[in-house]
């Protein structure tokens, strides 16, 4: 049996409970993916990604309405044994990529090589919005999974003084028409490594040149990773921590929060306090 047969046998069996359950679950529960969507799928690289797009093909086939998927890779740079290992992964995986350059890397490079992530993350994202515009797709389809959601909730709280977190979909503010669906999200990144390593399967870690020229650096002072780490250590107390952060943010008492944002306006609890 061919490789790629067995990756999606396991998708659909043995990791059924964690990873396919999860990811059709989150596709219902949060209306990610509708009848005859043209939907673009992001491939960086990644462990994510990669699944991401299997999970994709797999609900193509067996899922009971029909959508378009386009399987997309965007090379903003990449050294050209990364940007091999992507096509040898697809490859092996019967997943057909469609790539397209950016200049990326060198933009940012030039402009903003000693905090480059925020430009670059700016500069991603309206280089697929408008790939996607341009293969007339209606949504765009990113790998972020269930932690990435805890962490970027926590890293709100403690580093930007909010809570908010990553929505499982939003509509683009910039490109009309254009919807951006994240449909692991409550995909577990343990679960996603399980599978990979039981697949043994290698993909990029991170290809971004400027972690890999300042590799000492961004590993010392990287926010996420403290993050990381933070809830690793909470876990030991509470093996439910994960869950109960995420459950909070489906669980907010209006009554007892000091303010809200929503669309730009501010409101303060004082402003209904004495109308009840």
């Amino acid at each position: 049996m061919e490789k790629y047969k067995d990756v999606e046998k396991s998708i659909i069996k043995k990791y059924r409970k964690e990873i396919w359950s999860k990811f059709v679950k989150a596709v219902q529960e949060y209306e990610l993916i509708e009848e005859n969507d043209n939907i673009m799928v992001c491939i960086s690289g990644g462990k994510d990604s990669f699944l991401l797009a299997k999970c994709f093909q797999e609900i193509i086939k067996h899922g009971k309405f029909k959508f378009n998927a386009h399987y997309v890779v965007m090379n903003p740079g990449y050294k050209l044994e990364n940007l091999e290992l992507i096509k040898k992964n697809a490859l092996e995986l019967n997943i057909p990529i469609e790539i397209f350059e950016s200049d990326i890397f060198e933009v940012v490079d030039k402009v903003s090589s000693e905090s480059p992530c925020y430009l670059c993350a700016r500069m991603r994202r309206g280089f697929l919005y408008s790939k996607a515009r341009e293969l007339g797709c209606n949504k765009i389809a990113l790998g972020h999974h269930f932690d990435d959601v805890i962490e970027t909730t926590l890293l709100s709280m403690f580093y930007g003084s909010e809570i908010k977190t990553m929505m499982p979909k939003l509509h683009s503010t910039n490109f009309k028409g254009l919807e951006l669906i994240r449909p692991l999200y409550l995909v577990k990144e343990e679960d996603i490594i399980s599978w990979s390593k039981s697949n043994e399967l290698t993909f990029l870690n991170c290809a971004c040149k400027f972690t890999e020229k300042n590799s000492n650096d961004f590993e010392s002072t990287s926010k996420r990773k403290e993050i990381k780490q933070l809830i690793k250590d909470l876990k030991k107390i509470n093996k439910n921590i994960d869950h109960n952060i995420f459950k909070s943010l489906d669980n907010i008492n209006l009554n007892c929060v000091l303010g809200t944002t929503k669309n730009g306006v501010k409101k303060s609890f004082l402003e209904d306090y004495d109308k009840e």
